[in-house]
C-alpha cells in the first residue's frame, strides 16, 4: 500500500510502499478514501508532541470502508463506511477509563501519533474506536468532523450554557463549531489573525454574529471563549473579552507559553481549563447532531501524495476552512 510516512521529527514526509497490516482480534482494516489534514499533525511533524511513534504514517481524521474484520471483530460489515478520530485505544482498567474519563486514560494510544494513521491507502484499527457516520456527507466533506468537529464540540460543551461565544482562530474547528453553536441559538464572534480580511469574510459568512482581529475587543461581553488558535498570548486577550464568571476554553493539544497576566484579568470567578482529546462518547453524542444542523465543512482536496504541500499550506494559511487528502 502507498503511504506518506514520518521517518524523523521536523523533516519532510517522504513517500512509501508497505506492506499490508495483518488483521488481529477485534480489528478491522479499512481502505482509506479520505483523511483530514489537522493542526496536530503540525505539532507531530515538528516535535511539539513528545516521542511519536516512528516511523509513522500521520493523519487522525480517516473516512473509509471496511475491507476485513479480525476474530471477534462484529460491530461493522464488511463494505460499511467508518470513521476513524484520534483516540484509538484505551486500557478501560484506569481511574480516568472507569470514571467515564477515557481522555486522559495515561496508557492511551493515539491514531496519526503512537499508532499509524490516514495518510496511507489502508489502515488497521481497532473497531471500538471506529463510527458509522451520517449519511448523505460526502468522504471529503466528513472527515473534518472527526477531529475538528469532535474537538469543537467537546470544547463547546465545556463552555456550559454560554450565549455569547467566541471562537479565537476560525479554521477548520471554528468554522464546524460556529454552525453547531448557531443551531443551539448562541452567538458566534469570530476572531481571525490580524488583517486577514479573507478569514473574518469566511466567518461572516458563516453567519457569525461579529468578526474581528483577534488584537480587537467585542462589542459585548462574552460568556465564553474557545481557542482553537494554538497561540498562548491570546489567553489573557480573551480573559479581558469575557464577563465575570465566564470561561476560556484552550482547545489545543499544543499552545505557545501562556505570557504573565495582571490577576485582575482572571479575578471575578473567570477561569481557564484545557480540552485534553476526546471520548467514544464525545463521538456518539456529536456525529448525529452534525447530521441534524447540516453541518458544512469547507474543504480543500489534495491527493495522497501533496500531503507534505497540505501541511505547509495549513502552516501558512493559505486556505479557509479545512485541508483533507483525497485517497
Amino acid at each position: 500500500m502507498r503511504a506518506m510516512q514520518l521517518l524523523q521529527s521536523r523533516q519532510p514526509l517522504v513517500a512509501a510502499q508497505l506492506e499490508l497490516p495483518a488483521t488481529g482480534p477485534g480489528q478491522v482494516l479499512v481502505a482509506v478514501h479520505a483523511c483530514g489534514v489537522c493542526r496536530t499533525d503540525l505539532h507531530v511533524l515538528d516535535g511539539e508532541l513528545p516521542k511519536p511513534r516512528l516511523p509513522l504514517t500521520l493523519g487522525h481524521e480517516v473516512v473509509g470502508h471496511v475491507l476485513e474484520s479480525g476474530a471477534g471483530a462484529t460491530q461493522f460489515a464488511v463494505g460499511a463506511r467508518v470513521g476513524i478520530p484520534w483516540l484509538g485505544w484505551t486500557c478501560g482498567e484506569c481511574r480516568f477509563c472507569l470514571g467515564d474519563q477515557e481522555n486522559l486514560c495515561e496508557r492511551a494510544r493515539f491514531t496519526g501519533y503512537t499508532l499509524d494513521g490516514g495518510y496511507a491507502e489502508r489502515i488497521l484499527v481497532d473497531e471500538r474506536y471506529c463510527f458509522a457516520l451520517p449519511a448523505g456527507m460526502d468522504d471529503v466533506q466528513a472527515a473534518p468532523l472527526l477531529c475538528a468537529g469532535l474537538i469543537g464540540y467537546r470544547s463547546l460543551r465545556l463552555a456550559g450554557d454560554a450565549e455569547r461565544i467566541g471562537l479565537y482562530g476560525f479554521g477548520a474547528a471554528a468554522h464546524i463549531v460556529a454552525q453547531v453553536a448557531r443551531f443551539q441559538g448562541r452567538r458566534v464572534y469570530a476572531f481571525v489573525r490580524p488583517g486577514d480580511a479573507a478569514a473574518r469574510r469566511f466567518a461572516e459568512g458563516l453567519g457569525v454574529h461579529w468578526a474581528g482581529d483577534s488584537n480587537q475587543s467585542p462589542p459585548d461581553a462574552l460568556d465564553a471563549a474557545i481557542l482553537f488558535a494554538p497561540v498562548g498570548a491570546l489567553v489573557p486577550a480573551a480573559l479581558g473579552a469575557v464577563r465575570a464568571g465566564g470561561s476560556v476554553v484552550c482547545a489545543g493539544i499544543h499552545m505557545s507559553d501562556i505570557p504573565a497576566f495582571p490577576y485582575a484579568r482572571l479575578w471575578g470567578e473567570r477561569c481557564i481549563r484545557s480540552v485534553a482529546n476526546l471520548t467514544r462518547r464525545d463521538a456518539a453524542e456529536f456525529l448525529p447532531l452534525a447530521a441534524q444542523v447540516g453541518v458544512e465543512t469547507s474543504s480543500v482536496e489534495y491527493p495522497l501524495s501533496d500531503a507534505q504541500r497540505a501541511l505547509d499550506d495549513l502552516r501558512a494559511g493559505r486556505f479557509q476552512g479545512a485541508a483533507v487528502l483525497r485517497v
